[in-house]
């Protein structure tokens, strides 16, 4: 039996001034967190005293939220660049305008995941998935039953795909559309070895705040 807990992280700084995230270092607002310690409150009436492990992007957004939950646990937080949202190379940290200025539409047809969306060292969603799934594999082989991913909104989509079992040339169109904030229940099934998605984009808690 395993339960994986996969996290967007709350609110920061970036949405706030509506910059392109990606790669930038941004940090959680004052409201983001509190989300998180909504996140750790949640999490902890799911797991209760069970023993749990706790990863994270590295990047300050998610890994001040994963710090914050893993607190609640007494344990630390494991980091991983792997589990990044994806780069949108010079475009991070500009105004979401200057994206949209130059961005390259994503064809209906055709290498969708190899698509290069146009500023100057992006990550293709094919990069993206590249190092994603091999991210959750490394989690997975871990023994613990009870696990934290914190994460980003369009990497734990796809973070999604991986823990079903989609091929990565599947991924192309794929797209779970995740609040900051949110938490996603993964569930395994030791019956007949199924991979479950039980809760999708839980927001509750973050409604408390409003």
């Amino acid at each position: 039996m395993r339960h994986i807990y996969l996290v967007t992280h709350p609110e920061a700084q970036h949405h706030v001034d509506d910059l392109v995230g990606g790669w930038y270092d941004s940090e959680l607002t004052a409201p983001g967190r509190l989300q998180a310690e909504r996140i750790a409150d949640v999490l902890a009436g799911k797991i209760g005293n069970q023993p749990v492990e706790v990863y994270s992007s590295d990047l300050r957004r998610a890994s001040e939220a994963a710090e914050r939950i893993a607190a609640r646990f007494s344990v630390g937080v494991q980091t991983d660049p792997r589990l990044r949202e994806r780069s949108n190379g010079e475009a991070d940290g500009r105004p979401q305008a200057w994206l949209d200025e130059r961005r390259i539409p994503l064809p209906e047809y055709g290498d969708r995941l190899g698509h290069h969306d146009g500023p100057a060292g992006a990550e293709t969603r094919l990069a993206l998935v590249e190092r994603l799934y091999p991210a959750l594999d490394d989690i997975l082989r871990r023994p613990a039953t009870n696990q934290i991913v914190v994460s980003h909104g369009s990497a734990s989509s796809y973070l999604i795909a991986a823990w079903i079992g989609m091929p990565m040339t599947s991924t192309d169109r794929v797209f779970f559309p995740l609040t900051s904030g949110s938490i996603t229940t993964l569930h395994r099934n030791d019956t007949h070895f199924s991979h479950q998605v039980v809760a999708l984009n839980e927001t509750e808690h973050l409604q408390a705040l409003d």
